[in-house]
């Protein structure tokens, strides 16, 4: 979790450049309804880890996770170029279920809803 207030702005100017860039991708188990849940910068910007989601098939999200993750290099230094900082974090993609919960939870509130 971001210590300062300039970690937090850090880690969501990153998180809004990593939506922009994984969206200028090509690769098709990317496109669709990838979303960047949240991006975690160590203090000394060594590390990120990002929490994607993907909506759609029960193994998207992984496959999203795997071609990111083999593109994380290319992703580091389009972070580095746009964002004009000297060292970019080496990125690590992680799957992110905390989307597919909420509509999970949404759909038993909905269920109760009904019973009355």
């Amino acid at each position: 979790m971001p210590q300062s207030k300039n970690m937090a702005r850090l880690c969501e100017d990153m998180k809004r450049e990593l939506i922009s860039i994984i969206g200028a991708m090509k690769d098709p188990r990317v496109q669709g309804f990838l979303t960047v849940m949240r991006v975690e910068v160590t203090p000394d910007l060594s590390n990120a880890k990002v929490y994607v989601s993907k909506m759609g098939e029960e193994n998207a999200t992984a496959e999203a996770v795997a071609a990111l993750n083999r593109a994380a290099g290319h992703v580091r230094s389009e972070v580095a170029k746009r964002m004009r900082i000297r060292k970019s974090p080496e990125f690590r993609f992680i799957a992110d279920d905390g989307a597919k919960y909420a509509a999970h939870i949404n759909e038993l509130i909905a269920g109760l809803d009904k019973d009355r």
